[in-house]
């Protein structure tokens, strides 16, 4: 087995100092930044499937991301001075009023892990903040988060403020959390919605080519 096999299975049993030691052993043997980002993208993929089908549960997904971020704590200086981009930018947050994040956290977590940058704004983010770091950060996705029904009416604020903030046609806004549904995406104008944070991952690493 390989070193960047040896990461990739680490960071699957969430364990974060083989995970690290990893990385720099990886790095140090030649091997450049974006193959063991690779390594830990195929990792946090594997554990996107596993979740997916309920193989395995939140607190693994949880523990194989302290991994990754571990990983990735030793690898951004290289990634830096090599040069290698991430494959595009999103902002995400959990909507006005609602201060739930744990769904928010592993939507972010698993599209880290396809190498894509989060700006996370938290939770109880107003419509105007989702726009402003949206047009701060030049993101091209804003994803919410709701756990209330009482608060997915905000993710229709987030959709109008971005129409009369005249970026509509520039970024795509994706919805989620567990009482909103693809009906209400439709109805409230919005382009994506994911049932959970794995497809949440696989439809924002759709929207860049090279995800």
């Amino acid at each position: 087995m390989s070193i960047l096999d040896d990461i990739s299975l680490s960071l699957q049993m969430g364990k974060l100092k083989e995970t690290k030691e990893g990385v720099q052993l990886a790095l140090d043997q030649g091997h450049s930044a974006n193959e063991v980002l690779n390594a830990l993208m195929a990792g946090m993929s594997i554990i996107g499937d596993k979740f997916k089908v309920n193989e395995i549960f939140v607190p693994e997904v949880l523990i194989a991301a302290r991994a990754m971020n571990g990983g990735m704590s030793v690898l951004k200086p290289y990634l830096v001075s090599q040069g290698v981009k991430t494959k595009g930018k999103i902002v995400i947050g959990t909507v006005k009023g609602d201060l739930h994040d744990i769904g928010k956290n592993l939507v972010k977590m698993m599209i880290e892990g396809r190498g894509i940058e989060v700006v996370d704004l938290g939770s109880d983010v107003p419509p105007e903040r989702f726009i402003q770091a949206a047009q701060d950060e030049h993101a091209s996705v804003i994803c919410c988060s709701a756990l209330l029904t009482t608060t997915m009416v905000e993710m229709k604020n987030v959709v109008q403020k971005a129409e009369s903030a005249g970026i509509r046609n520039a970024v795509k806004i994706m919805i989620g959390g567990a009482p909103v549904t693809d009906a209400y995406r439709k109805a409230i104008g919005a382009d994506l919605y994911a049932p959970d944070a794995a497809s949440a991952a696989e439809t924002v690493a759709a929207l860049f080519p090279a995800a």
